[in-house]
C-alpha cells in the first residue's frame, strides 16, 4: 500500500488550519506537510512539520514536492472576495499563477491527487438565485468570483488533457470559532459572534435580509475529505462541485444568538460588500454532490449557533 504524503498550501488560512488537523489525524502527523507564507498557526505546532513557502515561486515549490515525496497537494491560499476588490489585479494574478504552478507540477511529477476551492462567488447577478444549479449561467461579478470560474476550467482541463486528478468544491460562507476570517463577503457570520460575546452588540456590513447560503466549518472539512477520499470513478464534476448546508440572513442569524445572549442588539450599515452579496446565490442545489460521493451536511443554523457560542 502506498503512503500518501500530502502538502497543504495555505495552511494557515481560515480552512487551512482545521484541515491541516484533521488531515493529521488520518494520514498522521508527519505524513502532512503544512505550509504558507506567514507564522505557523498556533493550533499547528507541534502537530506536524511546518515549511514556510510562497507558492508563486514554482521552483521552490516543485523542489519541496520532490523533497517531501509528495503525493498529493491541497491548494488553498488565495485572496477572497473582499479583500480582491481593493486590489483586483493582484487578487487574479495570485489566484490564478498559483493554481497554475500547482497543476504544472502535478501534470509533471505525476502526482496522486490535487484539491483546489472554488466558491459561490463563481455565481453572478445573472445566475438563478434560489436553488442555483450545477450547470448554469455563471457570469461573476468579482475579480475573486472571476479567478474561481477560470480556476474551475484550468481544473477541467488539465483532468481532461493531462490525466491530472483534480478536485473542487464551490464553498458557500464558512463559519469557525477556531481560525479568524479572512476578508470574505460572508465574515460578519464570524464576526457577529465574537462581538455578541464581547460587546452585546453587533453592526453588521450587509442589510438584515441578505440571505446568503452559509457552511459550518466541521461541515466543510468533512465534505473536502468525503471528496478527496471518494473513488475517483465517483466523481462527475470536474470543474467543482456546488456545496449546500444552510441559508440565512443577518437578522435571522442575529435572532438565533438572542435566544442565547438575551441583550444582545444588532444593527446594520451595508457598505461595499453589500453589493458583492446582492451578485450572489440565495441558495445552493447540491444534489450533484449527494448523489455522486454521498455529501450530507450535519449542521442547520441552531446546531451551528450553539455550537459557536460554547465553543468561543
Amino acid at each position: 500500500m502506498k503512503k500518501d504524503k500530502i502538502l497543504i498550501i495555505g495552511a494557515c488560512g481560515q480552512i487551512g488550519v482545521e484541515l491541516t488537523l484533521a488531515l493529521r489525524k488520518i494520514y498522521g502527523g508527519a505524513n502532512v506537510v503544512a505550509s504558507d507564507l506567514r507564522e505557523e498557526h498556533e493550533l499547528l505546532k507541534g502537530t506536524g512539520p511546518y515549511v514556510s513557502l510562497d507558492v508563486m515561486n514554482k521552483e521552490m515549490l516543485h523542489v519541496l514536492v520532490i523533497r517531501h515525496n509528495i503525493t498529493q497537494v491541497y491548494l488553498l491560499a488565495a485572496i477572497l472576495s473582499a479583500t480582491g476588490e481593493k486590489n483586483p489585479l493582484l487578487a487574479w494574478h495570485i489566484n490564478m499563477q498559483s493554481l497554475l504552478n500547482v497543476l504544472d507540477i502535478a501534470k509533471e511529477e505525476n502526482l496522486d491527487k490535487v484539491y483546489w476551492p472554488s466558491s459561490i462567488a463563481v455565481f453572478g447577478p445573472n445566475s438563478p438565485k434560489e436553488n442555483t444549479p450545477q450547470h448554469t449561467t455563471i457570469e461573476p461579478a468579482t475579480v475573486y468570483g472571476i479567478s474561481k470560474f477560470a480556476g474551475e476550467r484550468w481544473c477541467e482541463y488539465y483532468h481532461r488533457h493531462y490525466g491530472v486528478d483534480v478536485r473542487s468544491l464551490r464553498y458557500p460562507g464558512l463559519i469557525s470559532y477556531k481560525s479568524a476570517p479572512g476578508g470574505g463577503t460572508t465574515d460578519y457570520a464570524i464576526e457577529i459572534f465574537h462581538d455578541a460575546l464581547e460587546h452585546k452588540q453587533y453592526t453588521c456590513f450587509l442589510s438584515e435580509n441578505t440571505y446568503l447560503p452559509m457552511m459550518y466549518m466541521p461541515d466543510a472539512i468533512r465534505a473536502t475529505i468525503e471528496l478527496m477520499e471518494a473513488d475517483q470513478q465517483q466523481i462527475s464534476v470536474r470543474s467543482s462541485y456546488n456545496l449546500g448546508a444552510m441559508s440565512f440572513s443577518p437578522s435571522e442569524i442575529g435572532n438565533e444568538i438572542k435566544k442565547h445572549v438575551p441583550a444582545f442588539v444588532m444593527d446594520y450599515a451595508p457598505d461595499y460588500r453589500q453589493q458583492i452579496a446582492d451578485s450572489w446565490p440565495k441558495s445552493i442545489d447540491d444534489s450533484q454532490a449527494r448523489a455522486d460521493w454521498g455529501w450530507k451536511p450535519e449542521y442547520d443554523l441552531p446546531k451551528m449557533v450553539k455550537d459557536m457560542l460554547e465553543h468561543l
